[in-house]
């Protein structure tokens, strides 16, 4: 009898201590562009629509096929693969090493925050076009869904800390919670970020709330 309450003991201390905590699975993001049609028509042609190389975790986005490189007045970095659909503007997202090695001022971005970025020159194999803003180093941010951000109480615009376990272990600091009922649950992290902790896509993490 003893041992039968005890037992239901710790199944219960397990079930608090899951339920306080939201662990989340990482995406590790490598460089990558987000053009508008027009800029596509230029860079592939009039018409053009991107083509699904693979398609990724949150919904309707996907890794094109199509590549740009991208040219900077001293750097250039090739093949840079574009995330698809076309979006409403174009926006680069790069790692601070990539801002080092295109010599640009590159700041640390929430994504459509692109107030005082620097521009760049996409080049494609039918065209280029420069844009005079949106090259960013995005923010590490977690997507969201609506129904657990409501069981968490979390709120958009949040900002947690996230622990990671392991050899390399580290706690992330600034961590922006992206809340959206559409979003697939994921912590967004630069090649750079996930290194730094010895992370790779699946892996998870336990964020302090």
């Amino acid at each position: 009898m003893l041992k039968e309450h005890t037992r239901e003991q710790i199944q219960k201390a397990i079930y608090e201590v899951l339920s306080e905590n939201l662990f989340v699975p990482v995406g590790v993001s490598n460089r990558h562009v987000h053009v508008d049609q027009a800029t596509c028509d230029i860079l592939f042609g009039k018409g053009h629509g991107l083509t699904v190389k693979a398609p990724v975790k949150q919904k309707g986005q996907f890794a094109a096929n199509e590549k740009v490189d991208l040219v900077s007045p001293k750097g250039r970095i090739e093949g840079v693969r574009i995330l698809g659909p076309v979006r409403s503007a174009n926006q680069v997202e790069v790692s601070l090493a990539d801002a080092r090695a295109l010599r640009l001022n590159v700041p640390i971005r929430d994504s459509g925050d692109h107030s005082g970025t620097p521009g760049i020159t996409l080049v494609g194999p039918q065209g280029s076009v420069t844009i005079d803003k949106g090259v960013i180093v995005a923010a590490r941010h977690i997507h969201v869904p609506s129904d657990l951000a409501k069981q968490y109480g979390i709120v958009d615009g949040q900002i947690a800390e996230v622990d990671i376990g392991g050899q390399r272990g580290l706690r992330y600091k600034n961590v922006l919670l992206r809340v959206r009922e559409d979003f697939a649950l994921e912590m967004h992290l630069d090649v750079e970020e996930a290194n730094a902790a010895g992370l790779k896509n699946g892996d998870f993490a336990r964020v302090i709330l």
